[in-house]
């Protein structure tokens, strides 16, 4: 486990660094896509077929179970910091919060309602 969660830190740290590093490239005054980069290099980094640690069977178990947890976690710490700043920003951004998730749920609804169909035509075409 230590393998994975060292990766984990590690590439967080790098990524947070990046995405300031480009927000103060573009002017603005904070992390943009920090976590992103952090996600891509822990994809780069575990898929490397390069380095040859990354091949030992302890490694890759730690890693992947991390690499698994490390977005849902991180996904969720940042919807957290986003409801944060939608509070404080207004009713503007009230709306738009509500307003997307809505849509996401009514992209949800259709998908699984066009799931159901397409299920029910193969189930026809087999009887």
């Amino acid at each position: 486990m230590i393998y994975g969660v060292a990766t984990l830190a590690g590439c967080y740290l790098l990524g947070k660094i990046l995405g300031t590093a480009l927000g103060m490239a573009t002017g603005i005054n904070s992390d943009i896509g920090g976590v992103g980069f952090g996600i891509l290099l822990m994809i780069l980094l575990t898929n490397s077929k390069k380095l040859k640690f990354t091949q030992k069977d302890g490694f890759k178990k730690s890693v992947t179970f991390w690499k698994t947890m490390y977005i849902p976690v991180v996904v969720a710490m940042a919807a957290s910091q986003n409801v944060f700043s939608m509070m404080s920003g207004g009713l503007v951004a009230i709306v738009a919060g509500t307003a997307a998730v809505f849509f996401a749920f009514f992209l949800v609804f259709l998908l699984s309602r066009h799931e159901q169909k397409k299920e029910a035509m193969q189930k026809e075409k087999e009887d």
